[in-house]
Parts: structure tokens; C-alpha cells; sequence
């Protein structure tokens, strides 16, 4: 990601004087779109939103929304199963529940899916009416520097919108390999998972990334047999290597097979399953087979090249941290950029660039203040500065560990698995990173996110009250060990 003093314009387009009130076009409505259109009409200016998919984009409609929506069933789930010590019985029997006496309904589940995605959409759709977006239904394509047309499904034009700030915000699809053509029945990608109405008997996860060890986690959870295939030594590679062999641990306990080190050359269908071949020559029978090998941008006909907008070799746009692009005037947000393939980034980069567009004073994306989270079982968050940074010598950085075996909730909870790991500069222990892996991590992890962002100590982070009980409580309590350790 570019440093906005180098390379792109150093100023946004002028766009029109007190008593007009500046145009704004945006494409994509997703999150980096629609909370861009929110701030712009917020500002005053005469907002036009397109959108071809359905408000709320991939994040809302086939990715984030579904599959947490999903997990969340998938946790349920795994917390009855595992949980005879704490003395749930079967009514009838008696017997410890288990992951073979629970069952799931995935039909239901995936009515729920769509329709909680639906309501999301409307909520989206409601909010931007109100503030008085302009929602157009169309395809939105540049044509030129400062005028978008808009296209049906044919490729037909419906007609055009002159513009004073333009912000990109298509986002990505799922990659795909030309030997494993996703049919959506047997050989799937992720946004197709919420059609099947029977639960997989083995689903072969092809990817080990956030996505794959996602899916990998919650099917396992819901009752399929899985089988992850995974081109790297480890799980989750760029996460923090503690949390992954957590993760890699909890797989093996549950009874997930990790193929590692192996590559899927092929996926075919047969009469009853499907059969992955690896690069091996080895071949893996399933039911079904999940392609989870990341996302490519929709950027190959959205008229870059008439306005000039830079893009890099794998297809992103060409961003600095204000979101802007190399034409001036026109800005992009989320996965189209490749900064960070996160929800809350995409949208925190369309408010920015309306921010900037507009005339307000802005603080750029900084990196290291991104938190973000794996929906596996354990949860991994994280934020700032990782381990690996420290190690390899790029940060300076004291790291600390307490595992949750320690903490008295966790005892309560039956929660066996997980920890907190914090990052701080020697000598002023400014909380500089951390890593939480626990049941809802992703909510544990704002305290080390405000820390880092507003360069709170180890010594502020200690002395804040806790509830006790809590699992917050080794939040503080590694923060407090960190103390302690620099005063001998």
C-alpha cells in the first residue's frame, strides 16, 4: 500500500463551491460502498450508489454474513458436544452428548443463512433511502475520469451519471481452477455452500487459509467428515504460529484430517461424491469438495483503462491509505484493492476517502491498528505487531503468553484451549500487538485494539478493572505479568 505523499495526486479533485453541491458516484454496494454512500449524503452531497448484486455486496449476501450465521450454529453445536464434564446428560438415555448423537437440520440452517443475509440487505437498503442515496440497479463501469455509465446484465446501457468523486468499490469472486470448474452441487466455491439442503457425508476443503480453516472448523462442528488440503506445513500460514497449532491441535482432537504439504492438481465429479487429485497423483474420494483458494477482483471490465487507473499485475486498483487512485477525483475501497480482505477495512476505507473527497480533515488506514479475526473453534484475533515481526528482527518487542488454563471462567466453561499473547516495546511498554485465542476472540480482542491504537502501556492495560469472573480477566492479567517480569 502506497504512502500517500508519494506517486498519487496530492489532492482530491475541486469539486463544486459553496451552494452546489458536489456529485458523488459509487460502484459496489458493499460495505466499502454503502458506508461511503452514508458518510457522502451525510455530508450533503447528491450521492449515487450502483450495485448489480444486491445491497450489502459478498459481505453480506454470500460471504461474511452467511458463513458467521452458519459457524454460529457450528458453535453451538461443538459446546454441546463437548461438554459432558460440565454434566450435560441426555434427557432419555442419559448418556454425554457427543458429535454423534447431536444432528443437524441443513436445510434450516440454510434458510436461516439467506434469510438473515435478506433482512441485512433491506437494513442496508433502508438506511441508505433515509439518508437520500440515489440506489440505482445496474453495473456500474467508468467511462472516463469523472462519468460512470451504467450497463443491465446484457451488457446494454441504461445511461450515465457525470461525477465529481467517483469510489470503486466492486470487490472480489472466488478463485477457481480451470481443472476444478465449480458446479455448485458437488464441486462448490463459497458463496455456493448455502444451496445444499443435506449436510456433506465428507466435504474435502481444498485451501488452509481463513476461509478453508473456517469451513474445515464448522462442518467438522455440524457432522461431516472433513479432510483439509492444506499446499503448506501449517494451517492459517501469516497467522500467528502459536494460534495455528491451536487451531491444528483442535483439528486433530475433532477428528479433521489435514493433508499437508499437498497440492490439488484436479476435482472431478462421480455418480455419487467427487474425487480431488492431488499433485501427488494421489486421489481423495468425498462427497463434496470446497475450492477455498482466495478471491479475485472484479475489476476486468470496469473501464479502468479509459480513465487511467493504475492496477497492479493481480488486478487490484492501485490505492495510498486515503483510498485514493491515480486519477484524481476517483477513490477505491475493500477487496478490489487488496489491502486487507476485511469487512470492517473495506468500510473504514470508503469513509475515509468521502472524508478526504469532500474537504475534512482525515486520518489515514493505518495497518497496524487492523484487527481482524478467524470464525474457527478456538476463534484467533489479532492486532498490531505479530511475533513473527519480532522475531525476524522488523519490530523491536517483548512477548508475553498466558495460556486460559489458568483462568477461572475458562475452568467454569470447560474451555480447555487457547491464550493471550501481548506484544510491547522494551523499556516504554506501549502495547504495540496481541494475539487472543478463546471462544469469541473476536470480541476479546477491542481492549488490545483501543490499546494499540491510542499507544496505551502494559501499566494502563494492568491496572484497568476487570470482572471476575471473566476471561477478559487475562487480558489484564498478562498485561500485569509483563509488569512485573520488567521489575525484576
Amino acid at each position: 500500500m502506497s504512502d500517500p505523499s508519494t506517486a498519487l495526486p496530492s489532492d482530491p479533485r475541486r469539486v463544486p463551491s459553496a451552494g452546489d453541491r458536489p456529485r458523488v458516484v459509487i460502484v459496489g454496494g458493499g460495505p466499502g460502498g454503502y458506508e461511503a454512500a452514508l458518510t457522502a449524503a451525510r455530508h450533503g452531497a447528491a450521492t449515487v450508489l450502483i450495485e448489480e448484486r444486491g445491497l450489502g455486496g459478498a459481505a453480506v449476501l454470500t460471504d461474511v454474513v452467511p458463513s458467521k450465521t452458519l459457524i454460529a450454529t457450528a458453535d453451538v453445536l461443538d459446546q454441546v458436544a463437548g461438554s459432558p464434564q460440565l454434566g450435560i446428560r441426555d434427557a432419555d438415555t442419559g448418556a454425554a452428548p457427543t458429535g454423534q448423537t447431536l444432528d443437524v437440520d441443513l436445510a434450516a440452517v440454510n434458510r436461516r443463512v439467506k434469510d438473515l443475509a435478506a433482512a441485512q440487505s433491506a437494513d442496508i437498503r433502508a438506511s441508505l433511502t433515509e439518508a437520500g442515496v440515489e440506489l440505482v440497479d445496474g453495473r456500474g463501469r467508468l467511462d472516463g475520469p469523472d462519468r460512470v455509465e451504467v450497463l443491465d446484465a446484457a451488457g446494454e446501457r441504461l445511461g450515465q451519471h457525470e461525477a465529481d468523486v467517483i469510489l470503486l468499490a466492486v470487490g472480489a469472486r472466488p478463485r477457481e481452477l480451470e481443472s476444478a470448474p465449480c458446479d455448485g452441487e458437488r464441486i462448490l466455491n463459497w458463496t455456493q455452500l448455502y444451496e445444499l439442503d443435506r449436510l456433506p457425508e465428507h466435504l474435502i476443503v481444498v485451501g488452509s487459509g481463513v476461509t478453508g480453516a473456517e469451513f474445515a472448523s464448522a462442518y467438522r462442528a455440524l457432522g461431516s467428515e472433513v479432510t483439509l488440503v492444506s499446499s503448506r506445513q501449517k494451517v492459517l500460514p501469516g497467522t500467528d504460529a502459536d494460534a495455528a497449532d491451536v487451531l491444528e491441535g483442535a483439528f486433530a482432537r475433532r477428528g479433521v484430517t489435514v493433508r499437508s504439504r499437498s497440492r490439488a492438481e484436479t476435482a472431478r465429479r462421480t455418480d455419487d461424491g467427487v474425487v480431488v487429485t492431488l499433485t501427488s497423483g494421489e486421489e481423495i474420494t468425498g462427497s463434496h469438495v470446497l475450492m477455498a483458494l482466495g478471491g479475485i477482483p472484479w475489476t476486468a471490465d470496469l473501464g479502468l483503462w479509459t480513465a487511467g487507473v493504475r492496477v497492479r499485475d493481480s488486478g487490484h486498483i492501485e490505492t495510498d491509505r486515503v483510498s485514493r487512485t491515480s486519477v484524481r477525483g476517483i477513490y477505491a475501497a475493500g477487496d478490489c484493492t487488496g489491502v486487507y480482505p476485511l469487512a470492517s477495512v473495506a468500510a473504514m476505507q470508503g469513509r475515509i476517502a468521502m472524508h478526504h473527497a469532500l474537504g475534512d480533515a482525515v486520518s489515514p488506514l493505518i495497518s497496524t491498528q487492523v484487527s481482524s479475526a478467524i470464525f474457527t473453534s478456538p476463534e484467533i484475533a489479532v492486532v498490531g505487531v505479530s511475533e513473527e515481526d519480532v522475531l525476524s528482527g522488523e519490530a523491536a518487542g517483548e512477548v508475553l503468553v498466558l495460556g486460559l488454563d489458568t483462568n477461572p471462567r475458562a475452568k467454569m466453561q470447560g474451555i480447555t484451549e487457547g491464550f493471550v499473547k501481548l506484544i510491547v516495546r522494551p523499556g516504554s511498554h506501549t502495547v504495540i500487538g496481541a494475539v487472543v485465542v478463546a471462544p469469541r476472540a473476536s470480541e476479546l480482542i477491542l481492549p488490545y485494539t483501543l490499546a494499540v491504537a491510542h499507544r496505551l502501556t502494559a501499566e494502563q492495560v494492568a491496572g484497568t478493572f476487570t470482572v471476575y469472573p471473566s476471561l477478559t480477566g487475562s487480558l489484564a492479567e498478562v498485561a500485569r505479568r509483563q509488569v512485573l517480569d520488567s521489575q525484576e
